[in-house]
């Protein structure tokens, strides 16, 4: 058989997060995103971003999805990011304080090119603003 190489794969179709209060997780991605849910049932929120789905999915459900994988607490600390390209990062994280989400940092320019900012969704998971300068 032979392996899958990048270049035969069709892209990322979906990004699932496991968080500990769906509604609260729900909300912000309704509010904060302005998306719209593809698909809900009790446990999980499908919402589409372009070319991939970010399921919220609650954690009592992950183990099911990656045994023998442990499912890590949110206060295990990071392992990942999000950077979503934005006209204006500035102008984003002047929305995102009407809405109440504080910045983890930034706005602030990089020395690889771009202004960037970040800031946590309820469960924890970070995301990141970013414009080319």
């Amino acid at each position: 058989m032979k392996a899958a190489t990048i270049s035969e794969m069709k892209g990322l179709e979906c990004i699932t997060l496991f968080v500990e209060d769906l509604a609260a997780s729900k909300k912000f991605y309704l509010e904060i995103f302005a998306l719209k849910i593809i698909y809900e049932d009790p446990v999980s929120a499908v919402f589409k971003l372009e070319n991939v789905m970010i399921n919220l999915l609650q954690i009592s459900e992950a183990p099911g999805l990656i045994v023998p994988a442990r499912v890590a607490d949110r206060n295990a600390g990071q392992r990942l990011m999000f950077t979503v390209r934005v006209p204006n990062v500035d102008e984003v994280c002047n929305k995102l304080k009407t809405f109440g989400v504080q910045l983890l940092n930034g706005p602030q320019d990089r020395p690889w090119g771009r202004r960037t900012a970040a800031f946590a969704d309820p469960a924890g998971h970070i995301w990141e603003l970013a414009h080319e300068i």
